[in-house]
Order: structure tokens, then sequence, then C-alpha cells
């Protein structure tokens, strides 16, 4: 079972960044794909961004490519989500979410993720 704490949400002006950690407890780590999925009031979870187990494979949702940048450092247990030129719509609960399995591309679906963090709010004003 892995454990899963985020941090580093908070308010920020438009333009600005943010750096999201996620830390997990628990020796499997590595055999994780991890992911960045958020939600806005009145909205679906969504995608945002994903790693493989290695860190040699990401995914992101087409909103914030170029944007945002997801890594992992699975020597500390944390994963980061690196926010950058935030926008308005950014605005959301962040949640990190760990998938079972050691495959190359990590999946975009929350139906993969078994294990879900308490989220964290990014308020991005304009």
């Amino acid at each position: 079972q892995v454990q899963l704490v985020e941090s580093g949400g908070g308010l920020v002006q438009a333009g600005g960044s943010l750096r999201l950690s996620c830390a997990a407890s628990g020796r499997t780590f590595s055999s994780y794909g991890m992911g960045w999925f958020r939600q806005a009031p009145g909205k679906e979870r969504e995608f945002v961004a994903a790693i493989n187990w290695s860190g040699g494979s990401t995914r992101y949702a087409d909103s914030v490519k170029g944007r945002f940048t997801i890594s992992r450092d699975n020597a500390k247990n944390t994963v980061y989500l690196q926010m950058n030129s935030l926008k308005p719509e950014d605005t959301a609960i962040y949640y990190c979410g760990a998938e079972p399995g050691s495959y190359y591309y990590p999946s975009v679906s929350e139906k993969r993720y078994n294990y879900w963090g308490q989220g964290t709010q990014v308020t991005v004003s304009s």
C-alpha cells in the first residue's frame, strides 16, 4: 500500500510559478507510475501529467504542455510538478495518484491509479 501527501499549493498571480510535491510512503515507490490530476469547482477531475516508474516517460494534458513539468526522485520517494506561466484556469485542487506497475507509458486515466493523496489547493489570481 502507498500513502501520498501533497504539498506546495497556494495563491499565486497569473504568470507566476509553483512547485507541487507528492511524498510517498513505502519501499516500492519506484514500481509505481505517478500522475497529477486536478479538479476545479463544479468540474470533474482531469488528467494533468504523469511519469512512469523510472522517470523515462512522461505525458501531459494539452492544456499544460510547455508550462508544466513532472519529475520524480525515487531516492526521496517524491514526485514533483513544476508549474510555470500559471493561468486563472489552472485554479483547482491538485491530486497525485499512484499507478501500480512498471509500464513504459504512464496512464492518463484516473481509473488506473489505485492510491491518492488528499490534494493541495492551487489558486491563480488574474
